[in-house]
């Protein structure tokens, strides 16, 4: 049988839960070790993809309102709670006061604990499972005094081609979304379409993969602004994939295919576009030499956000934390109410720090520090020296799952 066949097989087997929850892999694959810090949420709508609802809150939420959500999608093999503690978004949501949302999927529905990305099913406007997330956002609007015009979505590997379908699909819904270690909307109908999408990535025409978006739904604009993270020795997702979500989306946006300029980031090589109006529509991140994976990292802020493990990798820079500055989520900390200080300071005074974005206001391009460049060279030029972090060895994670799949006698 091939690797096709075995993986659809798989997904078609829920019963065989010792294998579907991968009891055979190395502990710790993603998945929450310890007390989430999660809430679920049951009866948020019809949910046709059957998935289950995950969020969190700020402390004192109630003296918010109109709260910035943030969608997160975890990858295969792991959960909601175990991707938050490898990423650290609820950390980042306590800093600067945002909601967030973390659907989970079910092993019934993929052996391997993937959204269904490359189902027809699930990935059309109005149904499946991106429907069951947008009705969970419904519910987290409703419940919880979401501010509508600032909701986003990232994810990562099957999470991040979720993301694509989010952003496709409903595109009047999210004003940003990220993309990391993921693939393009609208590539692939079925599992091996899927699977020669992960490892080869044909190239295509930037009109065609820009239709793909455009012809799922009547929305014509505006729409949403993407951060495209990729690691350059990924052997799980092809990183010539980072380049069609971004031809991909420079088509919807009616954009230039060259960059308009090119900056270093925590030594790392991040190509920009802008509008008219100065405004950043997309960027992208090559992280090189990183496996698959989310890249973490010391923020700017000095801080630490998540920790390392299976799929989350040390790489010197903070995918969240930057990824969050591009929401425009960073510009003001968060301040709890201490109660127990309540009765000696009447009136509780607000901390605002200057605004921290994702990039200083770009100049002209002809500033030494950025440079225009020719596409996609952006995408693929090595990183200037700088004093980051040692990396420790990436995880082979194929090699690992194939090495499973040969021992489960469904491969050779």
């Amino acid at each position: 049988m091939s690797l096709a066949n075995n993986i659809e097989f798989l997904r078609r087997l829920p019963k065989l839960n010792e294998f579907n929850r991968l009891g055979s892999f190395p502990s710790g694959l993603g998945r929450a070790a310890g007390p989430s810090r999660l809430s679920e949420t049951t009866g948020f709508g019809t949910n046709p993809g059957d998935l289950k609802m995950f969020s969190y809150l700020p402390g004192d939420q109630r003296a918010r309102q109109r709260l910035p959500l943030v969608v997160v999608l975890h990858g295969c093999t792991q959960n909601a709670a175990g991707y938050d503690a490898g990423a650290g978004w609820s950390t980042l949501a306590d800093r600067y006061g945002f909601a967030l949302l973390m659907p989970e999927q079910k092993t019934s529905n993929n052996g391997n604990g993937c959204f269904n990305w490359f189902n027809p099913e699930d990935i059309a406007r109005g149904g499946g499972e991106a429907l069951s997330i947008r009705q969970m956002i419904a519910r987290m609007s409703r419940d919880h005094g979401i501010d509508a015009k600032r909701i986003f979505v990232t994810g990562l590997s099957a999470g991040g081609a979720m993301t694509s379908v989010m952003l496709a699909t409903y595109p009047e819904v999210f004003a940003g979304g990220a993309i990391i270690a993921g693939l393009p909307y609208g590539i692939a109908a079925n599992v091996q379409q899927a699977l020669s999408g992960m490892y080869h990535s044909a190239a295509r025409p930037a009109r065609e993969l820009g239709d793909l978006v455009r012809n799922v739904s009547s929305h014509n604009g505006p729409w949403p602004k993407i951060s495209v993270w990729h690691g350059s020795a990924d052997k799980t997702v092809n990183p010539s994939n980072a380049d069609e979500i971004i031809k991909q989306w420079l088509d919807v946006h009616q954009l230039p295919p060259v960059p308009m300029a090119q900056s270093t980031v925590d030594g790392y090589p991040r190509a920009v576009w802008w509008n008219a109006d100065g405004e950043t529509l997309v960027e992208s991140y090559t992280i090189t030499d990183m496996a698959h994976g989310t890249p973490l990292g010391i923020a700017d802020n000095d801080e630490r956000y998540g920790a390392q493990g299976a799929f989350m990798i040390e790489a010197g820079i903070s995918s969240s934390y930057h990824i969050a500055c591009f929401f425009g989520l960073t510009g003001r900390v968060h301040q709890p109410k201490d109660v127990s200080k309540e009765a000696s300071k009447p009136v509780a005074a607000a901390t605002t720090l200057p605004a921290i974005t994702a990039a200083p206001a770009l100049p002209a391009p002809s500033a030494p520090e950025i440079n225009a460049i020719p596409w996609p060279s952006a995408l693929s030029a090595g990183p200037a020296k700088s004093r980051r972090p040692p990396r420790r060895p990436a995880i082979d994670v194929s090699a690992v799952i194939n090495r499973a799949l040969t021992a489960a006698g469904l491969m050779k």
